[in-house]
């Protein structure tokens, strides 16, 4: 996400290089080149100016010290006065009440009924909330199946009323329904339209209205860029809503919606939605995004998805195995289901500082794990217990059976084999740098 941004930022910044020390004129030329970059990213004009006049307000009135280059000043501010327009600190969901009620609205296409999925399953486990979703999307056909699709797949049930058109009497039976099942979250899917309209408005009221939601948030595509900041502003005169989602940020290279709502629209960025799996939602911290759009990465994030996936008794297992010797091709395939969990790679790999811009044009084709997944299952289950058993015959029979090559077969194996006596060196303290992945080239 925000890579021609990112580019165009660090580009700006770039010209700082090599200066002895901030002066009006190249300061000036900093401040107008990303002033374009994020006119070029669709945040509003007005919005860019009153930004970058910030950060040139602050770059000159700031002494370089000795230690500290132009550049890496400049960078700070405008990490800074990134951090600020974004809304400075995360901003919490509010769950409180008996039960707790969540209403989602937004326009036709902006991901909601997906997201009001990824966010009970977000409440349920990782908050351990008792969740409840309720389909008042009464006029797009599929609607009410797609909720009921999702929520079968995250185990949340569906409060559904066939026949009835009234998305009113709908949401205020199911909040009946959530007390006496004793549900402690209730989130309310509504119809969205392909434009703001007076009839949907209306009834968005009337629902709001009716059940009295703890928690308002609209939910729009990010890639609408300056028109998710204009629909954003019509939705909250009506509905003065608590804060906003953005879907599909990982679809969106420029990102101004991201840069521009909590600036324009005054509500905060509570989370953000990126992919189709049910577990791609994500706080929205306005500081890591600020990292990331400045190449800093994002250390922060890529621990938090690591903990997730993370097992205590078997990583002791996985270094006992490691310390003997005796890491298998089981093992792996464990260790690379937690990584596929964890998200895509190369968004994973640009949270590492550094490492975002080196990868800028480096094609990461998760097609390798399926090869490698391939061969692991093409063998048998004593070979994958002991990769020593492996003899020519059988990786020729491993390789027909995979779909790959023998020398693809033997490419791997071998990598196996010195990635499993580096990681003992490694476990045994001797502090040695990992290797890369079986089926990197």
């Amino acid at each position: 996400m925000f890579e021609s941004l990112s580019e165009r930022i660090d580009g700006a910044i770039k010209t700082l290089k090599g200066e002895g020390r901030i002066s009006e004129i190249n300061v000036a030329a900093t401040v107008k080149e990303i002033r374009r970059a994020l006119v070029d990213a669709d945040v509003n004009y007005k919005t860019a100016k009153e930004f970058t006049d910030k950060v040139r307000e602050k770059a000159m009135g700031e002494k370089v010290l000795t230690a500290v280059s132009p550049g890496q000043l400049m960078t700070k501010i405008v990490f800074d006065e990134l951090t600020q327009l974004m809304g400075a600190e995360k901003s919490e969901i509010n769950i409180k009440g008996s039960p707790a009620v969540i209403l989602l609205s937004g326009l036709q296409g902006s991901g909601k009924t997906t997201f009001a999925a990824k966010l009970a399953s977000y409440l349920k486990t990782k908050r351990g909330r008792q969740v409840m979703l309720v389909a008042c999307d009464v006029y797009r056909p599929a609607a009410i199946e797609q909720l009921k699709v999702l929520g079968e797949q995250i185990g949340v049930p569906v409060y559904t009323e066939e026949g009835n058109q009234n998305p009113v009497q709908i949401a205020s039976n199911a909040i009946k329904e959530a007390k006496l099942k004793e549900y402690d979250t209730v989130i309310v899917d509504t119809a969205g339209r392909l434009a703001v309209d007076e009839e949907m408005m209306n009834e968005i009221e009337k629902v709001k209205n009716s059940i009295q939601p703890g928690e308002t948030l609209f939910v729009v595509d990010s890639m609408t860029g300056q028109d998710a900041v204009n629909t954003s502003k019509a939705f909250n005169e009506r509905l003065n809503f608590d804060g906003v989602v953005l879907t599909k940020l990982d679809g969106d290279t420029r990102g101004g919606a991201a840069l521009s709502i909590k600036y324009e629209v005054h509500k905060p960025i509570k989370f953000v939605s990126t992919g189709e799996k049910l577990d791609q939602i994500d706080i929205f911290y306005p500081d890591r995004m600020a990292q990331r759009i400045l190449g800093m990465g994002d250390i922060v994030s890529l621990v938090e998805k690591a903990q997730e996936q993370f097992d205590q008794k078997e990583a002791e297992r996985l270094q006992q195995k490691l310390r003997k010797n005796k890491f298998d091709f089981n093992d792996f395939l464990k260790q690379l289901a937690q990584i596929k969990k964890m998200g895509n790679v190369k968004d994973l790999m640009a949270m590492i500082p550094g490492v975002g811009k080196a990868l800028k044009d480096v094609d990461l084709d998760e097609n390798q794990f399926k090869k490698i997944e391939a061969i692991i299952l093409s063998m048998t289950p004593t070979e994958r217990e002991n990769p020593e058993l492996l003899s020519g015959s059988r990786r020729k029979r491993i390789a027909s059976g995979s779909g790959n090559s023998i020398q693809e077969v033997n490419q791997f194996i071998k990598q196996f084999d010195e990635m499993r006596k580096l990681m003992k060196k490694f476990t045994a303290g001797g502090g040695m740098k990992m290797p890369a992945m079986p089926g990197r080239r």
